[in-house]
């Protein structure tokens, strides 16, 4: 029975797209047994995955738990992070192990001399590369996203007014560059007539007021009133989702929702769109082509480091509302 350790520390997104080598390996590899090292903040990401026999925690100790893999006695390590944490877990472990090669000096070209030296290739397939000598293959089913039935939302949750359905807007992420401005939200969320969740963490909780006061019926506010793996199920049941480049649009994915993705400061060619596998799901890329500047940045700056931010300010309201009508 081959025994498995899968590195991936963060963030939301990143550990979604591991999902597929987590399930090819383990339907795949007979036998195999699957543990899986993750931060303690992102635990409620893999926590219900069913093809993970043990999650492992980076918490407050890191020498309490190298000491406590070291107990598990490893055959293989697959690191899906491959940064200095992680090669410290691979030197004091000693086991086998294959690593994802993260193309940060192609990834460097492209944001500094705006040189395209990146393979055409997914991520997703990428990190499969790294368990490709068991035998494995990419089994085309996309994504997965597993949420605990006591996570799920209750129709009592949301406003009555948005029991037949609703678009979700995903408004917040990781970084202000990558955030389609509140301006262009309360622009569309106006024009729209349609039932809107606004999604995003406690953190976007002012900028989903500003936006949901421009109808406070049709445009419910829900970041930071709901935990991640609820968020996640508000976005499984929308018809609809409209986001920036973050994990609750990797979420999306994987339950096969319409997305249309909407890019700031990053860029499709670095491997990260919606991904669902062999599945017939269309989804939309609104992206400002032919942009000097774009990319700047592989993840991203709090504000356009050039004070324009022409990347997003130039993905039309009207635009997104044509292909959201396009879809409903």
């Amino acid at each position: 029975m081959p025994k498995f350790l899968i590195i991936r520390f963060s963030s939301i997104g990143d550990i979604v797209l591991t999902s597929p080598v987590i399930r090819c390996l383990k339907q795949q590899v007979p036998d195999a047994e699957i543990h899986f090292l993750v931060k303690d903040a992102f635990r409620s990401v893999v926590e219900h995955n069913p093809y993970i026999d043990k999650v492992h925690v980076l918490a407050h100790s890191y020498e309490l738990m190298i000491e406590e893999l070291k107990t598990e006695n490893y055959d293989y390590i697959i690191d899906l992070h491959h940064n200095v944490k992680s090669l410290r877990v691979k030197k004091a472990l000693k086991k086998k192990a294959f690593s994802f090669y993260k193309l940060n000096i192609q990834k460097y070209f492209l944001t500094a001399f705006k040189i395209n030296m990146l393979p055409n290739v997914h991520i997703v397939d990428r990190y499969l590369k790294t368990v490709a000598s068991f035998g494995v293959k990419n089994d085309g089913a996309g994504l997965d996203y597993f949420i605990a039935k006591e996570e799920e939302t209750k129709l009592k949750d949301i406003p009555a007014s948005h029991h037949a359905g609703y678009i979700g807007g995903v408004i917040g992420a990781a970084h202000g560059t990558k955030r389609w401005p509140v301006h262009k939200w309360k622009e569309f969320c106006t024009k729209m007539d349609h039932p809107i969740i606004l999604l995003g963490g406690p953190e976007d909780r002012a900028n989903g007021d500003e936006i949901a006061a421009v109808d406070n019926v049709k445009v419910y506010n829900a970041c930071g009133k709901f935990k991640l793996n609820e968020s996640a199920d508000l976005v499984r049941k929308a018809k609809l989702i409209i986001t920036n480049d973050t994990g609750l649009m990797h979420i999306a994915a994987a339950y096969k929702k319409q997305i249309i993705s909407l890019w700031g400061n990053t860029v499709p060619a670095f491997g990260m769109t919606p991904y669902y596998g062999f599945a017939p799901v269309s989804d939309v890329i609104m992206q400002v082509n032919k942009l000097w500047c774009r990319p700047c940045s592989k993840i991203g700056y709090s504000k356009c480091p050039l004070g324009h931010f022409k990347c997003m300010e130039k993905i039309a309201a009207d635009d997104v509302l044509a292909r959201a009508r396009q879809r409903l």
